[in-house]
């Protein structure tokens, strides 16, 4: 059992400003599986979310005496999550910088048909890394464009076309799923 979990929050940040090796550990473990699985939705891929991971967690243990409590400790180390995950895919992602058209977005009746979660993680994979990291940062995530468009070096239009074509793309797909 974990020593550090009756610890308070503010507590658990103190024993690791002074290097308590067991509070680090603590905190990484409290911490891993749902950064983890922000890192994955965003790279979409296992080897670079374990990048991402370990990247982000030694800025984490390195910048922790930076952190100003003014939001929860949870909240600080998913920004710095997210902004290594997407500063991994930036290297490797093209936008397409198409302006926001006002785009209707049309709705699926799927009537009583159940999605099964693995098959639409695999569907959101799927798509191309722009619209992915664009859908995860918005619809998982819940980032405003206008923070994605700071952290994707993008305009506001496009990371909203960016979200129209993803969404588009997963719709062709899952519709194929429940046919």
């Amino acid at each position: 059992m974990s020593f550090t979990l009756s610890m308070t929050e503010s507590k658990l940040i103190d024993a690791c400003l002074a290097n308590n090796r067991r509070a680090q550990k603590d905190l990484y473990d409290r911490y891993k599986d749902a950064m983890y699985t922000i890192a994955y939705r965003i790279t979409g891929s296992y080897e670079e979310a374990e990048e991402v991971l370990q990247d982000a967690f030694l800025s984490i243990f390195r910048n922790l005496g930076q952190f100003r409590r003014e939001s929860t400790l949870g909240a600080w180390i998913k920004t710095i999550v997210t902004r290594t995950a997407l500063k991994k895919i930036k290297k490797k992602v093209y936008f397409d910088p198409i302006e926001d058209h006002h785009q209707r977005e049309e709705f699926i009746d799927w009537g009583a048909t159940r999605l099964d979660v693995d098959y639409l993680e695999k569907a959101i994979n799927q798509l191309p890394e722009g619209y992915r990291a664009v859908f995860v940062l918005v619809e998982v995530e819940g980032y405003p464009h206008k923070e994605i468009a700071k952290m994707l070096d993008i305009s506001e239009g496009t990371s909203k076309s960016q979200l129209f074509h993803a969404k588009k793309k997963l719709r062709t797909l899952l519709e194929s799923y429940v046919q």
